[in-house]
C-alpha cells in the first residue's frame, strides 16, 4: 500500500482528545500508533502541528499522513505449524506454549512471525517490521488459537473487529482455589501497574476499562477448571482479573508466585508445583471473514499439559 493522505473534519459536539478522535475515525490503527504519527509531526491541526492530547472543540480540519507499511525485516524460519484454517486471506495457528509471537528484545528468531514468513509468500505489512500480519497476541506461555492476516485488506477487517468486540474470544484455565458463584464476570479496569512497569494491574495510573466472563467447568476445592469469555483484550486481562479476585492462574509466576505452596494434599501440590507455564489456553475465536463474511468459529484442542494435568486431578480421591 503506498502513503495515504487523510483529511477529517471534527464535528461539533463534545470536545475530544485529537488522538483518540484519529484512533477511532481511522479504525484499522492502534491509538499508539496514531500517537507515533502525531509525535513525528505527520498530523496537522488547521495547517499546524499539534501534540497528541490537544482538544478538538469542533470545525477542526485534521490532516494525517499514514506511511507506506514498512518493509518486513524478520527472517522467514522453517518452524513446523499446527495450522486450524488457511485460505488467501488468513491464516490461524494452534500456538505450541513457549512460541513468541513476533521478535522482540531478546526474541529474534524462533517466533511465530518467523515460522509465518516461511510458510506463507506474503504477510500484511500493517503491523510493521517485526510483525508482519499480527492482528492480536497471546503471551509465549499460552497456547491455542491465533489468527494472523495474509494481505493488508484482511488486516484492516480483522482490526476493526477485535476494535468494536464483535470478535468471540474463548479461553479455558486452571485456576488457584474455586470462585464463589458457578459463573460471574469481572469488570475492572486495569493498566501498566504504577510500580512494576513489567506488570499489568488495577493499581494504575492509566486505566482501562477490561471485562471478563468465567464458568466453572470443574471445581476441585484447592484448585479449579475454568471457561472464561474476554469481553475486552487487554494485554495479561485474563491473568490479571483472575490474581484480583483470588483465583490466579496456575503456573503464572507474574501474578500467582508459589501459590502452589498453599496446596494441602501432596499429590496435588507436586502437580500443581511442577507445571512449568500459565495454565491458560485460547481455545476459541468465532469472527467474521474480512473479505467473504462467512462466519468462522475456529477451535484448538485442549494441550497435553493441561489435559494431563485434569485428568490426573481426577484420579486423586
Amino acid at each position: 500500500m503506498p502513503e495515504e493522505r487523510v483529511k477529517l473534519d471534527f464535528p461539533s459536539g463534545e470536545p475530544q482528545r485529537l488522538d483518540r478522535f484519529l484512533a477511532a475515525a481511522l479504525g484499522q490503527l492502534s491509538r499508539s500508533f496514531v500517537q507515533k504519527l502525531i509525535a513525528e509531526g505527520l498530523v496537522e491541526v488547521n495547517g499546524k502541528r499539534a501534540k497528541a492530547s490537544r482538544t478538538l472543540h469542533g470545525g477542526e480540519r485534521i490532516e494525517a499522513i499514514i506511511p507506506a507499511p514498512e518493509p518486513i525485516e524478520a527472517e522467514p524460519e522453517d518452524i513446523s505449524l499446527s495450522i486450524l484454517f488457511e485460505d488467501e486471506h488468513l491464516i490461524a495457528i494452534d500456538k505450541p506454549a513457549g512460541m513468541v509471537v513476533h521478535p522482540a528484545p531478546g526474541h529474534h528468531t524462533g517466533t511465530l512471525v518467523n515460522a509465518l514468513l516461511a510458510h506463507c509468500s506474503d504477510l500484511s505489512g500493517i503491523g510493521g517490521a517485526l510483525r508482519p500480519g499480527i492482528v492480536h497476541r497471546l503471551d509465549s506461555g499460552t497456547t491455542g488459537v491465533i489468527v494472523a492476516a495474509k494481505n493488508d485488506r484482511s488486516h484492516q477487517g480483522l482490526s476493526r473487529q477485535f476494535k468494536d468486540r464483535t470478535v468471540e474470544k474463548t479461553y479455558k484455565a486452571l485456576v488457584y482455589g474455586s470462585p464463589r458463584s458457578d459463573e460471574g464476570e469481572i469488570e475492572v479496569p486495569i493498566g501498566r501497574d504504577r510500580r512494576n512497569r513489567k506488570k499489568i494491574s488495577t493499581a494504575t495510573d492509566r486505566p482501562r476499562e477490561a471485562l471478563t466472563r468465567f464458568r466453572i467447568e470443574e471445581d476441585f476445592g484447592d484448585l479449579s477448571y475454568l471457561t472464561l469469555r474476554l469481553m475486552t483484550g487487554r494485554t495479561h486481562q485474563v491473568r490479571v482479573h483472575l490474581a484480583h479476585i483470588g483465583h490466579p492462574v496456575l503456573g503464572d509466576s507474574l501474578y500467582a508466585g508459589a501459590r502452589w505452596r498453599g496446596i494441602t494434599d501432596p499429590q496435588r501440590q507436586k502437580l500443581a508445583k511442577d507445571f512449568g507455564r500459565p495454565a491458560l489456553h485460547s481455545f476459541s475465536l468465532r469472527f467474521r471473514h474480512p473479505l467473504s463474511g462467512e462466519d468462522i468459529r475456529l477451535e484448538a484442542p485442549l494441550p497435553d499439559d493441561i489435559a494431563g494435568f485434569l485428568n490426573a486431578l481426577r484420579k486423586i480421591p
